[in-house]
């Protein structure tokens, strides 16, 4: 025999109550919000995309240089926007983590002096577990919204 309607809805009102509490007090035990990871590359493009940076020319595994511990971690493209009319070239390091960013990302200006013509106006970032490398001088405001771009593409740099 099925139950009166009305006991049905005696049952429903303290069963969804339940859920309610258990759903929010769940919710108030979160002290804080999961550290941000570093981005692949397709992350690093749509920082540099919000970042109003144009890239083209993206070539995987171009160290620019013979160092086949570097290529595995390279990747080349050429960038322009912003102040930065004409394209510039440059080289994207993307470390595994901080760990081998500390290990590997001094051997990149010894790799550079094989694609830089001119020291002089050499530029380079590097927020863990990234080094962006390429011939200058970058242009003020595409030079800040590249370094803004790939910090925040870094997270914590872990």
């Amino acid at each position: 025999m099925p139950l009166p309607r009305s006991s049905g809805r005696r049952i429903a009102a303290p069963v969804a109550a339940a859920v309610l509490v258990i759903a929010l007090a769940g919710c108030g035990r979160a002290t804080a919000l999961p550290s941000p990871t570093p981005a692949d590359f397709v992350g690093i493009v749509e920082h540099l995309t919000k970042a109003e940076i144009v890239i083209r020319d993206v070539v995987s595994g171009d160290a620019g240089c013979p160092d086949p511990t570097l290529a595995r971690t390279a990747i080349s493209l050429s960038a322009s926007g912003l102040d930065q009319v004409e394209p510039v070239r440059i080289r994207i390091y993307v470390f595994r983590d901080r760990a081998a960013w500390e290990r590997l990302s001094g051997s990149v200006a010894a790799c550079a002096r094989s694609y830089v013509t001119d020291v002089a106006t050499y530029e380079s970032l590097a927020p863990s577990p990234y080094v962006v490398s390429g011939q200058g001088p970058w242009a003020p405001r595409f030079a800040t919204a590249l370094k803004e771009a790939l910090t925040a593409a870094a997270g914590t740099g872990n």
